[in-house]
């Protein structure tokens, strides 16, 4: 489907839902809310063996993480580390076998590359495993837009973020580190998409002279830095409160903000997340508008009607907002939906995650 004709359907469902609008887009399959909540209230099926410490002036407590090397130790031929984040089902030890899938398959182009993929619980995790005291746990949504935890302390899951990015700063165990990659599929690229407009550890990975990408792969949602929302002509004109009074707020837009993020100056916070290096991999089968826990809430729908269109929709906004200044892009995955195995293990996304040239099949933009 072409780009122009993608965008126009996001425009559309945004301008039917904002006036009131009872689209077929918007509902679900009967009995869909009820499994899916079912499904997310359950414990995980593995915790992560390793632990960082996340200390901030709110407390301190534990982060899980997957990790194929020990993260106490030195790893001196260490040269890329890929962070990847779970998705919704909070199951990092499946999307860490599918970075170490993707660095195997990469072949040269990730050699030296260590793969570490943070797991943020749940307090029903916490309870099934007898987890100790201090090991974090957020509500299933919270984790995924920088809420405080519930246990031990109100950590922000984007400090925790900051603290696992800050420890591949330490040049005393990873002295030939270049680069670090933080990606995420579905809900974790939820996260990555808004760490990335409000993280503070990129700042020391700098001062090392460590360099982040972001690899941002078919998130349900993105943050949006005004009221304008795709409409049916393809501009972007202000959404309607009155009938989608959340559509501006926190993780859809810059009201209501969590604590991590308000108390940072906001003055330049989009220049910032503009001048950073992001990626949107984007599956171009990814149209579904109900499967894989979309957000289909009025927020969510504001933004489009499926994801592949939510995503191309918000670069097209960002490129508005910043046509000099945008050191970002968006490269589209043909063939794959939403499969964070098939995003990954791509051609196209290999590239984007090894900052390999891309694929002529690969269609991106700029």
């Amino acid at each position: 489907m072409p780009a122009s004709r993608t965008v126009g359907l996001a425009a559309a469902a945004c301008l039917f839902l904002s006036s009131g609008g009872n689209s077929a887009l918007a509902a679900q399959p009967p009995n869909a809310a009820t499994k899916e909540s079912s499904v997310l209230d359950a414990p995980v099926k593995k915790i992560a063996d390793q632990r960082i410490t996340v200390k901030t002036p709110q407390g301190s407590g534990m982060l899980p993480v997957y990790a194929d090397r020990p993260l106490n130790a030195a790893a001196a031929d260490v040269k890329r580390v890929l962070i990847v984040v779970h998705g919704t089902l909070r199951n990092a030890d499946v999307y860490f076998a599918d970075g170490q899938l993707a660095v195997d398959e990469a072949g040269t182009a990730g050699a030296g590359t260590l793969v570490a993929a943070p797991q943020f619980l749940t307090l029903p995790d916490i309870a099934a495993f007898k987890l100790t005291p201090d090991t974090l746990a957020w509500t299933q949504e919270g984790w995924k837009g920088g809420d405080p935890a519930l246990n031990p302390a109100p950590l922000s899951s984007f400090s925790a973020m900051d603290a696992l990015l800050a420890h591949f700063s330490d040049r005393t165990l990873y002295p030939a580190l270049t680069e670090v990659v933080v990606s995420g599929h579905s809900a974790g690229a939820q996260i990555v998409q808004r760490y990335a407009v409000a993280g503070q550890a990129e700042a020391s990975l700098a001062n090392a002279g460590i360099k982040v990408r972001y690899v941002v792969a078919n998130p349900s949602t993105y943050l949006y830095f005004d009221q304008r929302r795709p409409s049916p002509d393809g501009s972007f004109q202000a959404a309607t409160t009155t009938y989608c009074p959340r559509v501006n707020h926190w993780k859809y837009g810059m009201e209501q903000l969590p604590v991590y993020v308000a108390q940072q100056d906001l003055g330049d916070i989009e220049a910032r997340y503009a001048a950073r290096k992001v990626v949107y991999l984007l599956g171009m089968a990814d149209t579904n508008p109900y499967t894989h826990f979309i957000d289909r809430s009025c927020p969510a729908m504001a933004q489009g009607p499926y994801r592949l269109a939510r995503g191309l929709s918000y670069f097209k906004y960002l490129q508005g907002r910043h046509p000099a200044a945008l050191n970002q892009s968006v490269v589209q995955v043909p063939g794959v939906g939403h499969d964070g195995r098939g995003m990954f293990g791509s051609a196209c996304g290999q590239a984007a995650i090894f900052g390999q040239p891309l694929p002529a099949s690969c269609p991106h933009l700029p």
